[in-house]
């Protein structure tokens, strides 16, 4: 599936409209989850017949095309079979049951309810909800690829406007010469990634550069909150919408930062071995969401952007037919890349070192290296021991990216703060 993204140009009532398709479509999602809880024994296609029901019982649901409502039972169901597989495998703590939805910013189109014009320049929605014709603005040509192709049409709202996004099924494929090389990647917060080769990688910092605009936006915001009132007034949702634009910003930069650098990774190596945390949060206790409890870590770790890097590392060798593998992350960082000897490490020791912190020197071997670097080459390693016996996916799971048919978010932010337009 390859995802193109237009902005949308339209008139206020259209956005209404807009709008009110999303609010329709969480509405939906939100009974599927409630009929799922209510019911034993539920399945998605008993999800997919609900939503006749929920349309003869509600008119404004019955306004919605219907195959928009089975998309929003699908994304019901993604959730409910997410909590069951996290069952099946006795993930500790937080198992993810399912929750309702408060803030959707989307709604899926699939097949029908839609019509792109015959240069493909505009789309128009032909169920009742009163959105009509769209224009799209942007780069991308949809003239390449066939009616037949576009599987999904979802609207999106963001902090700067709406979005309309087309997933194709194309092939993606490019044929590349093979350039003789393997790498090991280890990412962190001192380097944003170190690689087998001794090259780091400096971390851009995006949401620490920008943090005094950010804070001086969100009081701008609450100076203008009323208590108890409902609605609250015109000026503080304009205010929410600037400091929602200061964060879709950051996040945009931290989504192109990532892809420029996992293009060129790609692009230099045949094969990339990698271990970060979102890999093994089923697994194991190393978990974005636990790391961040620390205070000190908690900004640096979630301005890293260690998940987004890696859905495009893994796109990026799929799309060129490149090996990228995702290895276990069991003392990658306390082995001796030399002589494979083993001795625990605290986070403040930055340098490879076995004896006392001021020797540097390993007491084995005499080896001498950079933390993250020799962890890199022991991710290296294990890479090349893992491909052609568990496959490219250590794990046993599928990359990020290919996973469902739902449009993913794509690295964009996902604040609470909705705009009102």
């Amino acid at each position: 599936m390859i995802v193109f993204e237009f902005k949308v140009k339209a008139k206020p009532a259209q956005y209404a409209a807009i709008d009110e398709a999303i609010r329709t479509a969480q509405f939906v999602q939100n009974k599927c989850l409630r009929y799922w809880i209510d019911n034993e024994g539920i399945d998605k296609y008993d999800l997919n017949k609900y939503c006749r029901v929920l349309a003869k019982e509600f008119s404004f649901a019955g306004e919605l095309n219907s195959q928009a409502r089975q998309s929003s039972a699908e994304r019901a169901w993604s959730a409910i079979s997410r909590f069951y597989e996290n069952c099946r495998n006795k993930i500790k703590g937080n198992i993810g049951f399912p929750r309702f939805k408060k803030n959707c910013r989307s709604v899926e189109y699939k097949t029908s309810g839609w019509k792109l014009s015959e240069n493909r320049k505009a789309i128009t929605f032909s169920d009742k909800k009163g959105i009509g014709r769209l224009k799209l603005k942007g780069t991308y040509d949809l003239l390449f690829y066939s009616i037949d192709q576009i599987k999904r049409v979802r609207l999106v709202r963001r902090a700067d406007g709406y979005y309309a996004q087309f997933a194709v099924k194309a092939n993606i494929r490019i044929k590349t010469q093979p350039t003789g090389r393997a790498i090991g990647l280890d990412l962190g917060i001192k380097y944003f990634l170190a690689d087998s080769t001794g090259h780091t990688e400096e971390s851009p910092q995006f949401y620490r550069q920008s943090e005094r605009q950010l804070n001086r936006a969100n009081r701008k915001k609450s100076k203008k909150y009323q208590k108890g009132a409902k609605p609250q007034s015109n000026n503080y949702q304009k205010a929410c919408c600037r400091y929602a634009r200061k964060h879709l910003r950051v996040s945009r930069q931290r989504k192109e930062y990532c892809k420029r650098v996992a293009y060129s990774v790609i692009q230099s190596n045949d094969l990339v071995a990698y271990v970060d945390a979102p890999a093994a949060c089923r697994r194991l206790d190393l978990n974005v969401k636990g790391l961040v409890r620390n205070r000190h870590l908690s900004k640096s770790i979630s301005d890293a952007g260690w998940s987004t890097f890696r859905r495009w590392l893994e796109y990026f060798g799929h799309k060129y037919g490149k090996v990228t593998v995702a290895v276990p992350p069991h003392y990658t960082s306390q082995d001796c890349p030399e002589c494979h000897h083993r001795v625990k490490k605290s986070l403040s020791q930055r340098t490879h070192s076995f004896t006392s912190f001021e020797d540097m020197v390993c007491g084995n071997c005499g080896y001498v290296e950079d933390r993250d670097i020799a962890a890199s080459l022991n991710i290296l390693q294990k890479g090349l021991s893992t491909v052609g016996h568990t496959g490219t996916y250590a794990w046993g799971d599928l990359p990020s990216w290919t996973v469902g048919a739902i449009l993913s978010s794509n690295g964009e932010s996902e604040k609470k703060v909705s705009p009102a337009f």
